[in-house]
């Protein structure tokens, strides 16, 4: 008796055998198409980008722009980079570095790690170095866009033959730009945070703080922020006041040593003459002594300075004294004093 032959064993479909290298092939190259295309569109867009601030009266250059990342990432670094507007105000860094993940084309990360440089129009240029001084940016078609900035241990220096800065250093600088929800309108939050900062001794600032640190904190609401859009900041500032457009004030304050300034709440806006408008609700603590520096320094007119004293020393209830300030027809009024010129938005043209 014989046994019957076996099956012959079945050859391996070829199709099994080529199959996954073929789709990791394909998933390569498809991925590194895609990354090329991003790579294009990120610089395309960004060049698109200058050409729009530079009708908006901005200077935008570098000496070299490098691209790179693959495959998970696009990379942009920018060495001797400069912003500059027509007003004076500048930017300069020695090489900014940008990045974005593949599948968060629209999420930037932007570091200076040489430190940069900011020029005021008169007071000249300032430098920045610090642990760590990095700013992050998204939703890129949104108004405002979001953007954060984060300063760790900084240190501010004017260059030789600028004028003093308000603050030497700061422990922590921190600024946000949001996009808020609102049920009147489009609406952006803005908070502003110094922690531990040093005052520059020579400065009115320092004269009030001495040697104690500096916090500033600001937190507020802007209206109407879709129409804040123009040809350039006066634009675009004009059109959002024109559209009914305020900052509301939550919170706020400065503390240079003893010395207290708190916003309570208040309202802000920009007048016809470019100007501050609006009322801040204030608590001041050692307010005679600040307002007596600043008399003393020529910051006030002695007289507005003494006069601005006794308003202050009426209203105060133990060591905090409560006032108003006025932004309105051009002057900062503290209760019935006018103290200075409203502070400038913007140079009527």
């Amino acid at each position: 008796m014989s046994l019957p032959d076996p099956t012959p064993p079945r050859k391996l479909s070829r199709l099994g055998l080529y199959g996954p290298i073929v789709a990791l092939v394909l998933l390569v190259v498809g991925f590194s198409a895609a990354w090329f295309w991003a790579r294009g569109e990120a610089e395309t867009r960004m060049d698109a980008g200058v050409a729009q601030l530079k009708r908006a009266g901005y200077e935008i250059s570098w000496k070299d722009r490098k691209i790179s990342g693959y495959p998970f990432r696009v990379n942009i670094n920018l060495t001797e980079a400069n912003a500059r507007h027509s007003s004076g105000w500048a930017l300069e860094a020695p090489l900014v570095k940008g990045q974005a993940f593949m599948h968060a084309p629209t999420s930037w990360v932007i570091a200076a790690p040489e430190g940069l440089t900011f020029v005021r129009p008169s007071a000249g240029p300032v430098r920045v170095t610090g642990k760590l001084i990095r700013a992050s940016l998204t939703r890129l078609t949104a108004t405002p866009p979001n953007l954060s900035f984060e300063g760790v241990n900084l240190v501010f220096q004017p260059t030789a033959g600028a004028q003093p800065f308000a603050l030497s250093s700061a422990e922590r600088v921190e600024f946000h730009l949001r996009r808020a929800p609102s049920e009147v309108g489009a609406e952006a939050g803005v908070w502003l945070m110094v922690k531990n900062g040093k005052a520059q001794l020579s400065g009115l600032l320092g004269r009030v703080a001495g040697e104690k640190p500096v916090s500033i904190e600001w937190d507020g609401r802007i209206s109407a922020i879709d129409a804040f859009r123009g040809a350039d900041w006066p634009d675009a500032v004009r059109n959002w006041t024109t559209a009914g457009g305020r900052m509301s004030v939550k919170r706020g304050g400065l503390t240079a040593g003893d010395a207290l300034v708190g916003v309570n709440s208040g309202n802000l806006g920009v007048g016809s003459d470019g100007r501050l408008t609006g009322v801040l609700d204030v608590s001041l603590r050692q307010a005679p002594r600040a307002l007596g520096v600043m008399g003393a320094s020529g910051a006030l007119p002695l007289d507005r300075a003494v006069a601005a004293t006794a308003v202050a020393e009426a209203r105060t209830s133990g060591d905090l004294a409560r006032a108003t300030l006025n932004f309105e027809a051009g002057q900062t009024t503290l209760g019935p004093v006018a103290l200075a010129p409203s502070p400038k938005v913007y140079d009527r043209r």
